[in-house]
């Protein structure tokens, strides 16, 4: 594995946004976001829906042996810190200084909390398209979740992180359901907007709408494009996002992420997931 700088100062100004606009890759960053990304997208049902639903899902999915991690994208540090208390080396790429800032301080308590060894995680500020140069890998084990919605060019993202890839390393990979959003907004009433198939955000101000939704034939297109394998493919939050009137009741919440267990991986269930969550592998080099 090659050595890797943990500094946060690594990052061009060429790829800051200013504000709350995109990049000039045309990509979405969240600083000055990291409040309203924390309350909108964890600190409500639909955020510990989608963390349990990884923390049942990635033991089944993915071949753990405390490989070297790389979380591209890592935003909030909650996937870094999964892999890390199961004792995986995990480096954090995150673009934006606010979310590395708000990852750090609550890695810093699970640190202070003996949970895992100060070593266990180092950070990285860069956005995916310098990952080549600054973390090359090759790596056994390659993380990036909810990030290609939020790309401006997310097909050659998916080569970048091929390229990442040992021979024979796995690669999970979680994206916006464009086709789940598209059946959210008929649900919510939008259907001139599902009818013109106009979903994007536009990754303005506040709002928190993925400028780059893609779909399953999009993903394993890529994906084969690049010499990758699927392995394995499920639905994250299969049903939570089109309840009419969700409950709030503990028992409730139960009852719903036990269906969101069960039916997961079933066809036709899984497709309308507003995450689809995917396991690829890079074939073993032939000799």
């Amino acid at each position: 594995m090659h050595p890797l700088n943990t500094s946060t100062s690594h990052i061009s100004n060429s790829h800051i946004a200013k504000g709350y606009e995109l990049t000039q890759a045309g990509d979405r960053y969240f600083d000055g976001l990291v409040d309203k990304f924390s309350r909108s997208l964890y600190q409500a049902p639909r955020g510990e829906l989608r963390l349990a639903m990884l923390d049942y899902l990635l033991p089944q999915m993915l071949r753990l042996t405390a490989q070297p991690v790389l979380d591209v994208g890592g935003g909030l540090g909650q996937l870094s810190g999964w892999f890390a208390e199961r004792g995986h080396a995990v480096t954090m790429a995150e673009p934006s200084q606010d979310m590395l800032a708000h990852a750090n301080a609550w890695h810093d308590e699970r640190r202070a909390a003996g949970v895992w060894p100060p070593e266990q995680l180092c950070y990285l500020a860069a956005p995916l398209q310098l990952l080549p140069q600054q973390a090359p890998g090759p790596w056994p084990l390659i993380t990036c979740h909810a990030v290609l919605e939020w790309l401006g060019e997310p097909e050659q993202a998916v080569q970048t992180l091929a390229s990442l890839l040992a021979p024979g390393g796995q690669l999970s990979l979680m994206v916006f359901n464009r086709d789940a959003l598209r059946f959210s907004n008929v649900i919510k009433g939008n259907l001139k907007k599902a009818l013109s198939d106009q979903l994007e955000g536009k990754g303005k101000r506040q709002r928190l709408t993925p400028i780059s939704p893609v779909t399953h034939d999009e993903v394993c297109q890529w994906a084969a494009n690049n010499g990758l394998l699927m392995d394995s493919v499920a639905g994250i939050r299969i049903f939570q996002d089109y309840l009419r009137h969700p409950s709030a009741e503990e028992s409730d919440q139960a009852t719903l992420l036990a269906l969101e267990k069960q039916y997961c991986r079933q066809d036709p269930h899984w497709r309308l997931g507003r995450y689809l969550l995917y396991t690829f592998t890079k074939p073993e080099a032939y000799v």
